[in-house]
């Protein structure tokens, strides 16, 4: 157990997992502790919380002798696309097989049985770490913790009410930057510098009906959760359904006391899961070895396929343009691209936190600053990621499903960009949320 590198005022839960058996301490203003009111024993760290949680008994169907899927860290993405620009370049050349409906319905069917009889507990790494925020912390030092950790979302803990009740995402950051842009607007600077993320938090629900256009109540919105013996399909659903990035999977006692955190869910710990299971058994789901321009996913140019128009910006567009799309068209990310439609890099939500990186957000001007300097500004020495084209994965619309499957389930990896081989023009985008919609029918 180490504290988050750099700081010492960081809320972090660390888990040891050894067969049901959890072991957890608490930094608390730089100190590890232990609660003395709950079961602790000694450990290799000293004094340790512990929780014993009993695996179910094992509903695995056997229609595959795969081992036991994998785990996997957080990521998940909502690419709902806009119009925006319109591409023109060549259509298939040849015939591509259809799927037939049965061998679709046969797939769904297995992909759903599986789901349904493995567990979130499943989606529990051997040995990780989760970092939680308290409500109480000002604004601007949580997102330096996200931009210092690399997190686009943390969860929230009230002390008050001993419960998690929420989370902080990068599109909060994007919220406060815009208000802070607007003239006239309340949220100065030196808010942003004081105010917590409780108080912020009440402010985006004001925000909120006044964007919606609607000054009358608005629901407070419960915080999306599952518990470790729920379904992995029950999660997929919630992440789906309600438009979130993760579902905690959080551990309460009977009565609801002390809830523990045990992981962040994610589509993509999902897939993974789902991979596995099947990538010795491929036949067992007829559609993996479908093309994936045959099949009814993602969102295309209107040129390549019958889906929605396509959203794309060039380099040199604004950074505030760029802001507005992200949360007005409910976009995760933007491809960037050249006069010619070929892929340069992509710009999504995430990014944006790097502007808390030596408060570079009271220095620029959204307006004024471009997307190509907003991404470099992004880089340092740090970064896994090159200004050169790394910063993406890309795919062609003769790829299988399997292939696209086998990607996405990569680190790191939350969407594939399509495009055209050799000139690199894009044609469409694939995303996690793509993959799972189809996949559940």
């Amino acid at each position: 157990m180490s504290l988050a590198e750099g700081r010492d005022d960081v809320f972090q839960v660390v888990w040891n997992l050894t067969s049901g058996h959890h072991e957890y301490k608490f930094c608390v203003d730089g100190q590890w502790r232990y609660d003395e009111n709950q079961p602790f024993a000694e450990g290799a760290c000293g004094l340790v919380n512990t929780i014993i949680i009993a695996r179910e008994p094992d509903m695995i169907n056997s229609t595959s002798s795969s081992p036991t899927p994998g785990r996997s860290n957080m990521d998940v993405d909502y690419d709902i696309i806009t119009p925006a620009v319109s591409l023109s370049h060549g259509t298939l050349q040849e015939a591509i097989p259809m799927i037939s409906s049965v061998d679709l319905e046969v797939s769904r069917h297995r992909v759903a049985n599986f789901l349904s009889t493995h567990t979130a507990y499943e989606l529990l790494p051997d040995s990780g770490k989760i970092i939680t925020l308290d409500i109480n912390l000002p604004v601007k030092q949580a997102f330096d913790i996200l931009h210092e950790q690399g997190l686009s979302v943390a969860p929230l803990w009230d002390f008050c009410k001993s419960q998690f009740v929420g989370v902080l995402s990068a599109s909060d950051f994007i919220l406060i930057l815009k208000e802070l842009g607007n003239h006239g607007s309340n949220l100065t600077e030196e808010q942003l510098e004081k105010h917590t993320i409780a108080a912020w938090k009440e402010g985006k629900l004001h925000l909120t009906r006044t964007m919606d256009g609607n000054g009358g109540s608005f629901p407070r919105r419960q915080l999306i959760h599952a518990g470790p013996y729920d379904c992995m399909k029950d999660v997929a659903l919630k992440i789906l359904q309600n438009k979130v990035a993760t579902v905690p999977i959080i551990h309460s006692s009977r009565d609801g006391s002390f809830p523990q955190l045990l992981h962040l869910a994610s589509l993509s710990g999902i897939l993974k899961c789902i991979y596995r299971f099947f990538r010795h058994s491929l036949s067992s789901l007829p559609i993996l070895q479908q093309p994936i321009c045959s099949i009814p996913l993602g969102t295309w140019v209107p040129q390549i396929g019958e889906s929605k128009p396509f959203a794309m910006l060039r380099p040199n567009a604004s950074l505030s343009a760029a802001l507005t799309l992200l949360v007005q068209a409910g976009v995760s990310s933007i491809p960037i691209v050249d006069d010619n439609g070929s892929l340069l890099d992509m710009y999504s939500r995430s990014d944006i936190t790097a502007l808390a990186k030596d408060k570079a957000y009271a220095q620029i001007r959204l307006d004024e600053m471009t997307i190509h300097q907003a991404l470099k500004l992004g880089q340092d020495a740090n970064s896994p990621y090159d200004f050169n084209g790394q910063r993406f994965q890309m795919c062609l619309r003769s790829d299988t499903l399997n292939e696209v499957m086998k990607r996405l389930t990569s680190p790191g990896v939350r969407r594939l960009v399509i495009v055209e081989a050799g000139s690199n023009r894009v044609e469409g985008i694939i995303s996690l949320t793509d993959v799972f919609n189809f996949l559940l029918g």
